[in-house]
């Protein structure tokens, strides 16, 4: 898309859903209770209901049913190609020369203050890496020696957990403090609620294609499996994890809750963001090894 194309959406300057980023969620409002496809832009939703109904989407082959949908599963599943057409048009039903503006203006938006959000997909399975050598050396330094932080399979291979994808809710949605055993300065366990509930700012990967049993995909393939990402909280217990997970790992510690965000960004919108990836000592096996820029320069923060 040309990059001086701009929206009659107002944005803000400060505002993250700008005519490049457009991410896909699942709403509801108070007077439409039904859950619909929706795409933020500014202060708004666009209503995806809407523009098929205005046959907005015409010309481009695919099954529309999936726009009626109450998660974007359907809608990932349709594949790179037929999702970039959807998002080129969604751009053009968005800026400033389009012929039907006053119509999406009128009836095509929703403010999203004014919006119930729900998941946006239908979690299959959740796996946790521990992908960044300066968390993974933190949390190294919480459970074992400060001084040999890192295991040394860390630097050679994707270490992570299988996490409860049953326990996946939408960010804002509240939880009960997790109780398990503890082991706190006497020497024999106790069964508390914990004392060490700890958060953690992750991006969660959204994988919108499925892969075959027993078929490997190639690292380089990888982001044909991509749809894009959300921000992700796997609450933590530490307390509880700490007496816990030697020798298998995490489990009642962290599976209690997790949180993602509403909005799940498409992959094509951070291409800008790209950039190169520290250099891994010593080099990952040949198996593992990637082209091109894998890693993204981005801004995140925390409210609490």
């Amino acid at each position: 898309m040309n990059a001086l194309k701009t929206s009659y959406v107002t944005t803000s300057p400060e505002c993250d859903f700008s005519l490049h980023n457009l991410p896909y969620g699942i709403y509801s409002t108070e007077n439409q209770s039904d859950k619909r496809i929706g795409v933020a832009i500014g202060e708004m939703i666009l209503d995806i209901q809407f523009c098929e109904k205005m046959n907005f989407f015409e010309g481009i082959q695919f099954d529309k049913s999936v726009l009626f949908a109450t998660t974007i599963n359907g809608l990932m599943a349709l594949g790179k190609a037929i999702n970039l057409q959807i998002r080129h048009r969604i751009q053009s039903i968005l800026s400033l020369d389009f012929p039907a503006k006053n119509e999406v203006l009128s009836k095509g938006l929703v403010p999203q203050n004014e919006a119930i959000m729900h998941l946006p997909i239908q979690i299959g399975d959740y796996t946790d890496f521990y992908s960044s050598i300066e968390h993974a050396t933190n949390v190294g330094k919480m459970f074992r020696d400060p001084n040999n932080a890192l295991l040394p399979n860390w630097r050679h291979l994707p270490v992570a957990y299988h996490g409860r994808a049953s326990s996946i809710c939408i960010s804002g949605t509240p939880f009960h403090r997790p109780k398990g055993q503890i082991l706190d300065d006497t020497q024999a366990p106790i069964y508390s609620p914990t004392k060490a509930l700890d958060f953690e700012l992750e991006i969660g990967t959204i994988i919108g294609k499925n892969s075959k049993i027993g078929l490997p995909i190639n690292t380089n393939e990888s982001e044909d499996y991509v749809f894009g990402f959300v921000l992700f909280n796997d609450w933590s217990a530490r307390d509880i994890q700490r007496w816990e997970y030697q020798p298998l790992g995490p489990f009642l510690g962290k599976n209690f809750f997790s949180s993602i965000s509403p909005w799940v960004v498409p992959l094509e919108a951070l291409q800008s963001f790209r950039t190169e990836s520290s250099k891994q000592n010593p080099p990952v096996l040949a198996y593992l090894q990637t082209e091109g820029l894998q890693n993204f320069d981005l801004n995140l923060s925390v409210s609490i």
